[in-house]
């Protein structure tokens, strides 16, 4: 997959999987301890969450990486 698509993936994954869980981009920044506007940044590709955001990301959803990242 081009680098491009592979963002995009990541992105709308991200996105997805929170709708999916019946949660705004609030309610996790609260979970995670952060501001909104960095779940925000990471749907729309601003920035990328380090290592220990995605683990938490991972367990908050109840996924795992591969699907938080969106690989198959």
């Amino acid at each position: 997959i081009a680098r491009r698509q592979r963002q995009m993936c990541i992105r709308d994954s991200f996105k997805n999987i929170r709708k999916q869980c019946g949660l705004s981009q609030q309610e996790v920044a609260d979970k995670l301890q952060i501001k909104q506007s960095s779940v925000s940044d990471w749907e729309n590709d601003v920035s990328r969450p380090d290592y220990e955001k995605l683990i938490a990301l991972a367990e908050l959803y109840d996924v795992t990486l591969y699907e938080l990242l969106g690989i198959d």
